[in-house]
């Protein structure tokens, strides 16, 4: 089994799966080994796998209290998906028994991004540099709200221009990188529109102190009611925007999964969902 699981490992890392990808999908193998009681492959059945989706809809976490989430759930299963095409590719199986399972598919918030036109809209409404540097935080670097919130003056580096995420979702950290037209953007809020001050946030309120997230989504409205855009916007929406047009642009699901902080490909591309023609290759 260990000779079969390097194998597999070494077939997700020429695709270009991620460390943490390959991770979960040898543990993913492994308790579904685990609970199916063989490894003798050529056996399994659809029924084999839908008693282990049952499984793991009531499955306890072992690190705190709870059970596993519909998003981990899916991760698990996308990775047994993997691992049994993998078999049948290599010819180990002649039956792929995950090939005609129909499972319930996890609830996911898809939000429509925007047209790049639309960004533009956005961008041409604000009003002084804070607001374009706003703009370019969350759809130029992709941030999310939480990060956007801790983001520090020194997180930002000038000279080499990159923007460092420290504390991102999981404790991800990464470095975003920016163009000379944001870079420049920034800089310009910097110099000319921050105060000076020992707050060490990025971007300060009116009172000199941390913007708070929900201070963000007020600005963004603020400046979305000045536009001729007639739909409700996130913060989040810019983030897919960014995902979708760059995907757009060739870059691949895997520089786009490092760009937004994500620890798995398969998240990466719910923000592409619309982009068929992508997804359609990358299967």
């Amino acid at each position: 089994m260990k000779e079969l699981e390097e194998q597999f490992l070494h077939y997700l890392h020429q695709l270009g799966y991620s460390k943490a990808t390959q991770n979960i999908s040898k543990s993913s193998v492994k308790e579904f080994v685990d609970f199916a009681k063989t490894i003798d492959f050529q056996s399994i059945q659809p029924i084999d796998l839908r008693n282990f989706y049952a499984y793991l809809q009531e499955r306890p976490l072992r690190r705190r209290v709870g059970i596993l989430s519909d998003s981990m759930v899916k991760h698990i299963m996308y990775s047994l998906k993997l691992f049994f095409n993998w078999l049948e590719t290599t010819q180990q199986i002649t039956y792929n028994p995950i090939s005609s399972l129909e499972l319930k598919k996890a609830k996911v918030n898809v939000r429509q991004p925007l047209k790049k036109e639309e960004i533009k809209l956005l961008f041409n409404a604000t009003e002084n540099m804070k607001e374009t540097a706003i703009l370019h935080l969350f759809y130029s670097c992709g941030l999310r709200r939480s990060e956007a919130v801790l983001l520090n003056i020194q997180d930002v580096h000038f000279t080499t221009n990159l923007l460092y995420v420290r504390e991102g979702k999981g404790a991800k950290r990464r470095a975003i990188p920016m163009t000379d037209k944001v870079k420049t953007d920034l800089e310009l809020y910097v110099e000319k529109e921050r105060k000076e001050t020992e707050n060490q946030a990025f971007v300060l309120n009116r009172n000199v102190q941390r913007m708070s997230g929900s201070s963000y989504n007020k600005l963004l409205k603020e400046i979305l009611e000045r536009t001729e855009i007639n739909k409700e916007i996130s913060l989040h929406h810019l983030r897919h925007s960014i995902a979708t047009h760059l995907l757009d642009n060739g870059l691949s699901f895997e520089h786009v999964k490092e760009f937004l902080g994500h620890a798995f490909l398969e998240t990466t591309q719910i923000y592409a969902k619309l982009n068929n023609k992508k997804l359609f290759n990358l299967q």
